[in-house]
């Protein structure tokens, strides 16, 4: 039976309540085939929107079919089961940047558009079992259970990652939200809650808009990411509010030789006004990029309490190139690690040729931001690759430990305050082309320059002002430190310019 009509937009618009298909919203039934069958109902009749209200649902895995909205209303609380068997028969679905055949996500879509999950009620993935079964798996002697020679038998095929880790171990917990191979898709306004895995998971997806959600899991919840959207185009992460036990946003391509294998980028995002509270990153890029990242736009965010604010992370292996990024307005508190973190070296590996499995980080710009922090930031390329064509500007930074750049090309810092409890403000080692403009500490420290620079080759260090007095702005070390170069500096207040070793050319004073 058709509960009734609205208007929105001009446009007519059929719900369908989920009360009158045999939900019971006291939470004491299963309602998944009464969902089911108003998704059904709905799709026959062309689409429409399946309507929650308010009171408690409890369902198995529920899946989109094409012009379908759920509209959770406020005061309804959707509880997804967290019995295993509900979850299959497994299906299509992608985990850690590769292909598998696994549980079904609890909400799940495949080759479908214009969806929706819409309202101010919560979604409820009751992942502390999910958990806790993923916990006993690093003890050896725990018996093999049925899903994991379930997930055996479908994937004897699958294009293992260098490290398959979980994967061989063969059980994966679900994502919440997986759509794959959907266009349209829009999540807006619901509070989601608890999930078993990473939450917002869309992968191979066109045009998707995550706006005004609430995302919430306890920090014991492993890889409990906030919003991960895969390998999608056309991404738009807006006025969110999240707080996770991994990543809360997180930009992903696919995972080492799988992912170059189906050599689907991600890109054209845009990430802005969103609150990052606990988490390991802000907004993270990567680990697995195997697919490329570009053009990605990151504004207007705060991150209050996160391990690190923005953080790229990739490894030998993973191969894909992250690029044209740009990252702005960002004010960063509480920060447990670092601000800011371009590393190519998460996982230690030995080095080797550069290949299609070696991973490149460029054109990559930051400005405009304001951050509390353990360390300022941290630059770390490859031997064979480096980290190349970066810019910072605009830098306020409050630190234990300045900002660290290894192996790394072409990088410009500009007027950059960066006052440290220890250590330099600014230290590089093996870096190529080094443009620092107006650079300055307001907490310099005894016989500690405010910037390092150790086999660093064509330098230029100009119009900075250190209004704090310093023992020594400037120390050169390293037999490859060469062609550094001072000019216009205001350096009253410091006892030396430079300190350098002896086997260390000269700097050009202009």
């Amino acid at each position: 039976m058709v509960l009734a009509l609205a208007i929105q937009s001009g446009a007519e618009s059929v719900f369908y309540n989920v009360l009158d298909y045999g939900a019971k919203n006291d939470g004491s039934e299963m309602a998944t085939e009464a969902i089911k069958k108003a998704i059904d109902a709905a799709f026959e009749a062309g689409g429409g929107t399946v309507f929650f209200p308010a009171g408690e649902y409890l369902t198995g895995p529920i899946h989109f079919k094409s012009n379908i909205t759920l509209h959770i209303d406020a005061g309804a609380t959707v509880r997804f089961s967290d019995n295993f068997d509900d979850y299959l028969p497994m299906v299509h679905s992608r985990w850690e940047g590769t292909e598998v055949t696994n549980f079904s996500p609890l909400i799940y879509a495949y080759e479908v558009e214009n969806i929706a999950i819409t309202g101010r009620g919560t979604l409820d993935g009751q992942g502390k079992k999910w958990w806790d079964f993923h916990h006993k798996l690093y003890d050896k002697s725990t018996p093999r259970s049925k899903w994991q020679y379930i997930f055996d038998s479908l994937n004897q095929n699958v294009t293992m990652p260098d490290q398959p880790g979980m994967i061989l171990r063969g059980f994966l917990r679900p994502p919440f939200i997986q759509p794959m191979f959907a266009k349209n898709f829009l999540v807006e306004g619901v509070t989601i809650v608890n999930s078993p895995f990473w939450t917002v998971n869309p992968v191979f997806c066109e045009n998707v808009t995550v706006t005004g959600v609430t995302i919430i899991n306890p920090d014991e919840g492993p890889n409990t990411d906030g919003i991960n959207p895969e390998s999608c185009r056309y991404v738009h992460i807006s006025d969110c509010h999240i707080s996770v036990g991994d990543d809360c946003i997180t930009i992903k391509s696919g995972r080492d030789r799988d992912g170059r294998n189906r050599g689907a980028p991600a890109e054209n995002y845009t990430i802005t006004n969103c609150t990052m509270l606990s988490g390991h990153g802000g907004v993270v890029i990567g680990s697995e990029m195997s697919g490329d990242v570009r053009k990605i736009a990151i504004s207007n965010c705060i991150f209050d309490g996160t391990d690190r604010g923005i953080r790229l992370k990739t490894m030998r292996g993973r191969g894909g190139v992250v690029e044209e990024i740009r990252v702005s307005n960002i004010v960063m508190k509480n920060i447990k690690d670092q601000a800011i973190v371009l590393d190519m070296e998460y996982g230690r590996t030995q080095p080797e040729p550069v290949s299609e499995r070696t991973p490149v980080f460029k054109n990559i710009h930051i400005s405009n931001v304001t951050a509390e922090t353990n360390e300022a930031a941290f630059l770390r390329g490859l031997d064979e690759m480096y980290i190349e064509n970066i810019s910072f500007e605009n830098l306020r930074i409050k630190a234990k430990k300045g900002f660290r750049m290894i192996n790394s090309r072409n990088i410009r810092i500009a007027n950059a305050r960066i006052d440290t409890e220890s250590g330099p403000a600014i230290q590089a080692e093996n870096v190529f082309s080094l443009d620092l403009d107006g650079i300055s500490s307001l907490k310099p420290h005894k016989d500690t320059p405010v910037i390092s620079l150790t086999n660093v080759e064509d330098a230029f260090i100009h119009d900075s002002f250190q209004t704090v007095p310093a023992d020594v702005f400037l120390k050169l070390e390293g037999e490859k430190t060469r062609n550094v170069a001072l000019s216009g500096n205001n350096l009253n207040k410091v006892k030396r310019t430079v300190l350098k070793e002896k086997k260390v050319q000269e700097p050009t004073i202009l």
